[in-house]
């Protein structure tokens, strides 16, 4: 009888812990939601700063972008002066992107036209053909499928507006370099509006077909003369793709940002709903509870 007595006074004494309420697992899921909501809201506010400046920095490559092209106007008038009476078998493929991301497809968009024209086959070209990368993002989605073909990188060049500088020094290694092309292709991103680019190939004639053409062939010239003028071309092709190149980046990097921002207000919102849905019945409980507790008195 006396061992009973106590083991009704043990059940009958609250736990020293505590007991657990009965909305604890509500009390829990709203603490997750207001931790989430938090970060999200952090989140929305870093996307519109990167759009803000994005936007500022479009503005100014655009305006960059205007006078490079006319290095490319300058280049093409050139090539019309002197076509190439045999298609180039091997070219070298100059790869233009960045080293920086965030920037929706504007990379991916350059990997896949370099490889559409190494596969083209109504223009057929050497599988092996050379290709030289300017960023680190192209050159790691390229290294996964065209390893054996990158025989040359750079990095570092188009973290601002890129200047002629750059591109002269890209096309001085290039020329100094060991590989061995026939013609050059310059893949990058044209330009189209603030909110549409797409992949396109640049042809540059090298020193060799400058030689070869009608049009260079009807003057007498030295032989330095035509390499200064193939690598000068050449710098003047390469500045101009990557005025170009650098515009799409900051405009595709601001769309991209604002699409993070409308995403992260989206996701706001409904977590919003949620935390004061779950507020509002948890409240509902504790009222039914102390209804009940004072309809039981």
């Amino acid at each position: 009888m006396l061992a009973r007595r106590s083991l009704a006074r043990i059940a009958t004494q609250p736990s020293p812990l505590g007991a657990a309420p009965k909305n604890a697992r509500n009390m829990a899921t709203l603490r997750e939601i207001e931790l989430r909501l938090k970060s999200v809201k952090n989140i929305e506010k870093i996307t519109k700063s990167m759009k803000m400046i994005a936007s500022t920095k479009l503005a100014k490559a655009q305006r960059a972008m205007q006078s490079g092209k006319q290095y490319g106007l300058a280049n093409s008038e050139i090539f019309q002066h002197a076509p190439s009476e045999t298609p180039a078998k091997r070219k070298l493929f100059i790869v233009v992107s960045s080293d920086k991301g965030l920037c929706g497809g504007i990379h991916s968009s350059v990997t896949k036209a370099t490889r559409r024209a190494i596969a083209n086959t109504e223009k057929p070209v050497e599988s092996d053909s050379p290709i030289m990368v300017i960023g680190d993002k192209s050159k790691v989605q390229l290294s996964r499928v065209l390893g054996k073909n990158l025989a040359m990188s750079f990095n570092q060049i188009g973290r601002d507006i890129p200047t002629f500088a750059d591109a002269a020094g890209v096309a001085d290694l290039i020329v100094k370099s060991d590989a061995k092309y026939d013609g050059i292709s310059i893949v990058y991103n044209k330009f189209i509006s603030a909110v549409s680019y797409e992949p396109d190939i640049v042809e540059v004639v090298g020193e060799n077909a400058l030689k070869e053409s009608a049009g260079f062939r009807a003057y007498e010239m030295e032989d330095d003369v035509t390499k200064d003028l193939a690598e000068f071309s050449l710098a003047n092709a390469i500045y101009a793709a990557l005025v170009e190149a650098h515009a799409c980046e900051q405009s595709a990097r601001r769309n991209a940002m604002d699409n993070a921002s409308k995403n992260a207000k989206d996701m706001i919102d409904r977590l919003t709903m949620q935390y004061n849905r779950g507020r509002q019945a948890a409240i509902t409980n504790e009222l039914v509870d102390i209804i009940t507790g004072a309809s039981a008195l």
